[in-house]
């Protein structure tokens, strides 16, 4: 079996601090908390669980300090969480039989986790993406950036396994920090470019500041090189930046340009399909929400996707795009495909008894002609 060194790095974090322990003191051997500089009582709590309390003078660089935290750690493996961050029950027995079954001296240098970003009913995952979570501390693995910090992956040896982190953020804006640290960080290279302009039309996006994170994404998407992830997240970003600016046309274009980094993806098929639907294009519509439908086992790489577009959201307006051209049979099929997957949905509930009722009284009507 293995052994596992949780690693953190805290600032004022006393409401959510115990929740995320809680869920992992009983799998991890080893918890080493960093505090950047509370002022409330979060180095109070973190005491409860460990006597591996450190404090790090804050140098406007999370990757630093999140270095320093893996610096401390003494066992095997370490795995990184931040405070309002949690693993479920059914998580928790799914990350004790990976520690059971990874061998202390095997090959696996690096285990990609899944990151929940939003839930929905009973905890189900709306929103999901993934990370390099757990990682042998012999590889070596290292953060790199101030700001939306990456840990970097070994060379070889990286495993993903089915369990899910999930993220419950409480209510907070960071926005000012991170503007500060952007623009600390800008001044120093000399120029926004590559990741470092991805950061700044993130925080442009988040701030709904469109029109300047739009100028930020399409010069991103003009550079000739860069990480496939940011491509893509800057096109979808694009789309609802242009959609917010009332640009439908530039939004199409948008998701259609994410055609160059990837083969499609469900969550922009859906997008697409959305824009004709709008039009009262309804066949068009239909095709591409078909083809989300293809390709919703598609891997989407390190970014977030709306689990919707993998699994019902299709189906749900495939109902309608067909209910508008008089299909009843096609768009109760699609309406009961969607039931699948969320089967006390009020709104498909309703429009299944009326797909229902169209459907008899058209099957009547063939019968008396």
């Amino acid at each position: 079996m293995i052994t596992i060194s949780l690693c953190m790095i805290v600032k004022n974090e006393e409401r959510t601090l115990a929740r995320c322990l809680d869920s992992v003191s009983g799998i991890v051997d080893e918890i080493i908390i960093v505090d950047t500089g509370s002022s409330d009582r979060t180095m109070d709590v973190a005491a409860q669980y460990t006597d591996q309390v450190y404090t790090y003078e804050w140098q406007d660089d999370f990757a630093a300090a999140r270095n320093y935290s893996f610096e401390q750690a003494t066992q095997e493996y370490i795995l990184w969480l931040d405070a309002d961050d949690v693993l479920l029950p059914g998580d928790q027995a799914k990350l004790r039989a990976l520690k059971e079954q990874l061998p202390s001296d095997g090959e696996t240098e690096a285990v990609v986790l899944n990151y929940t970003l939003a839930e929905g009913a009973e905890a189900s995952p709306l929103v999901t993406d993934r990370r390099n979570r757990l990682v042998k501390r012999s590889a070596g693995c290292r953060w790199h950036g101030r700001l939306h910090e990456q840990l970097s992956f070994p060379r070889s040896g990286v495993m993903t396994a089915d369990i899910a982190v999930t993220h419950r953020r409480e209510a907070s804006n960071h926005s000012a920090r991170n503007v500060r640290i952007l623009r600390k960080w800008i001044a120093e290279e000399g120029v926004a470019q590559g990741r470092l302009l991805f950061y700044y039309a993130g925080e442009c996006y988040d701030r709904k500041r469109y029109g300047a994170a739009v100028q930020g994404y399409e010069k991103l998407l003009q550079e000739p090189q860069g990480y496939r992830e940011d491509r893509l997240i800057a096109c979808a970003r694009l789309a609802e930046c242009y959609e917010r600016l009332g640009k439908p046309s530039y939004k199409l274009r948008a998701l259609l340009q994410s055609f160059q980094f990837d083969l499609p993806h469900a969550d922009f098929c859906c997008a697409i399909a959305s824009c004709f639907q709008e039009r009262q294009e309804h066949m068009t519509a239909i095709y591409w929400y078909m083809q989300a439908l293809d390709v919703g086992t598609r891997d989407p790489g390190f970014r977030p996707v709306p689990a919707a577009c993998r699994t019902w959201l299709p189906h749900a307006r495939l109902s309608l795009s067909y209910a508008q051209l008089g299909h009843w049979e096609q768009a109760l099929k699609h309406n009961i495909q969607a039931l699948a997957y969320v089967p006390t949905d009020p709104g498909l509930l309703s429009n299944r008894e009326r797909l229902e009722t169209m459907v008899r009284q058209t099957t009547s009507a063939r019968r008396q002609d």
